[in-house]
């Protein structure tokens, strides 16, 4: 069940931070990192944006852009950017239908509570859009590393 490599991204459209709309298909030609996180502003989502923004000109370097994708709406993603000063699109799935489609809405729990929320996750679309490489539960710790090398 799920998306594996090899398999067409779903398609999508979702609101930036500043409420344009992006579309996945509109990036053909281009590599995408696309990484789906809990919450703006919670430290291990911090420290993940953060080190795509450390890391951007490598990015650049190797054709690819970088989507970050939660459930928080446009505003709280503008206020991120422009917090840690991110020099990539935030993507606003509000209702979910994205984090649905890549298979990254889990049960989670903490302090006893269990809920559904995302797991953090990590796909690499190649420039045809197709599904090279994906990264689930992802420790923010060395991550940026891993995505990296698969980009080698």
């Amino acid at each position: 069940m799920g998306l594996t490599i090899g398999d067409q991204a779903p398609d999508f459209t979702l609101p930036s931070q500043q409420n344009e709309f992006i579309s996945l298909k509109n990036y053909r030609g281009t590599n995408i990192i696309l990484y789906f996180y809990p919450k703006d502003n919670t430290p291990g989502c911090t420290q993940e944006a953060c080190d795509f923004r450390d890391h951007f000109a490598l990015f650049n370097q190797k054709n690819t852009v970088i989507f970050g994708i939660s459930k928080d709406n446009p505003i709280k993603h503008q206020k991120f950017i422009e917090k840690y000063t991110l020099p990539f699109t935030l993507l606003a799935d509000v209702n979910g239908d994205v984090c649905e489609k890549y298979g990254v809405i889990n049960k989670k729990s903490l302090f006893g509570n269990t809920f559904l929320g995302i797991e953090r996750s990590t796909f690499l679309i190649n420039e045809a859009g197709i599904i090279q490489t994906i990264w689930r539960k992802v420790k923010v710790k060395n991550h940026i590393n891993e995505v990296l090398h698969a980009l080698n």
